[in-house]
């Protein structure tokens, strides 16, 4: 059986500046991966260098069927120090703009995945009242410079992000994590004190909550208001999970629900879509968090082969948001090709349902274009449609890009059942 998408739907992959482009020696994350006994297992050195070799790579996408390309622009770069803009970094960004344009890629901007400029960091960082005037200012000045070339915005990826990976047990709470050397040395080297150190992605306070989702808006009015010349949708992308009980499980599924999604559903009204990154599903018994039951396959990230999540997130979001659906993440880390092309196929086959029963799907993006740089795991995780062999950075391209590139250039899907 073959189902045709919608006419105009986005087929999209995606990348986040850190992870691919190398160097990027002024953002917390470059510093929290060589603080002495840091927690990421390498540090990200010239990443697969797609700073410098984004036209190739924008082209091998190109090539390959996809008619979107969700990445980041790095704050780190563009606002080295505060109030002082790079020119140079902005034309960069354009230039990879300009190059989409060229190869028929509609680009989807990202202000911020994860990564933020040490001086940010320095003065609270995501606890801090001033930075969502200070995402505002850059968002503004982005758009300004980039605007006319964006085709799509996302403000911040995966705004709850340091709720989640407490929640699951991935990194330590606050208290805890003050008191790790690592975490007083990262404190040192910016002038600050570990507890008033806030980096993204280690953020879970109800305090950093408010800021992420205060800057969130802030930044989405900037990018409206600097972009009125030529509009585009706006959106944030959340880390949404399919959250399930087991009999007993009930109730603290519902409050990890609401924790982790629900919340955050509250503060997108307004917003011109959401984005929905899903992975895999988390179980919950009456004493928490479920390991993955015996013998069910995992990915290389632990968590359980699940693309059938994506599809209850997709309603999810849509039933509580109102909004409508861009898959701005889909993906999984593994080394066997043939299950990537499964995983993307039964994805898929959920974003199918919902659109037959009418749901408002605007595009798939698969994660990750390449083999990159998967933050505290280091290079070992292989998301990628495409590998790199990072002696030679040499690209190329896998089973499974030539398979969604197919789905995407005929913008159907044949055997989805």
């Amino acid at each position: 059986m073959t189902f045709s998408f919608p006419k105009g739907f986005w087929w999209g992959t995606a990348t986040a500046a850190h992870q691919v482009e190398g160097n990027n020696t002024n953002s917390d994350t470059w510093l929290l991966e060589h603080v002495p006994g840091t927690i990421f297992v390498e540090p990200s050195g010239d990443a697969i260098d797609h700073y410098h070799r984004y036209h190739d790579d924008i082209a091998l996408l190109a090539r390959l069927g996809f008619n979107m390309y969700r990445f980041s622009i790095e704050w780190a770069r563009i606002e080295p120090e505060e109030g002082e803009f790079s020119l140079a970094a902005l034309d960069h960004y354009r230039r990879m703009l300009a190059t989409c344009h060229e190869h028929g890629i509609m680009p989807m901007v990202t202000f911020h995945h994860f990564t933020s400029p040490r001086w940010l960091i320095a003065r609270g960082g995501w606890e801090s009242k001033i930075t969502p005037d200070r995402f505002a200012r850059y968002c503004e000045r982005a758009t300004r410079h980039l605007g006319d070339l964006i085709g799509a915005a996302c403000t911040i990826n995966e705004a709850n992000i340091g709720p989640l990976i407490v929640a699951w047990g991935y990194t330590p709470p606050a208290d805890v994590l003050h008191q790790a050397p690592w975490w007083q040395a990262t404190a040192q080297a910016l002038g600050t004190r570990p507890d008033q150190l806030s980096s993204f992605m280690l953020a879970s306070s109800p305090l950093s909550t408010e800021t992420v989702l205060m800057a969130h808006r802030c930044g989405f009015e900037a990018i409206k208001a600097a972009s009125a010349s030529k509009t585009f949708p706006v959106g944030i992308t959340l880390a949404l999970q399919d959250i399930q009980a087991v009999p007993g499980g009930e109730t603290i599924a519902a409050q990890k629900r609401h924790q982790i999604n629900d919340m955050f559903y509250a503060h997108v009204k307004g917003d011109d879509f959401i984005g929905v990154q899903t992975y895999s599903r988390a179980r919950f018994g009456p004493n928490g968090l479920l390991p993955p039951e015996d013998g069910v396959e995992l990915t290389q990230m632990g968590y359980e082969f699940w693309p059938e999540a994506l599809e209850t997130t997709i309603r999810d979001a849509i039933a509580k948001t109102g909004l409508p659906v861009i898959v701005t993440e889909s993906g999984i880390g593994t080394d066997d090709d043939s299950r990537r092309r499964e995983y993307i196929r039964r994805a898929l086959g959920g974003v199918v349902n919902c659109l037959r029963d009418g749901l408002d799907v605007r595009g798939y993006t698969y994660w990750s274009a390449f083999d990159n740089f998967e933050w505290m795991l280091g290079y070992r995780p292989t998301f990628g449609l495409v590998a790199v062999d990072r002696k030679t950075q040499v690209r190329t391209q896998k089973p499974s890009a030539t398979y969604l590139g197919d789905i995407a250039r005929k913008n159907a899907l044949d055997s989805y059942m």
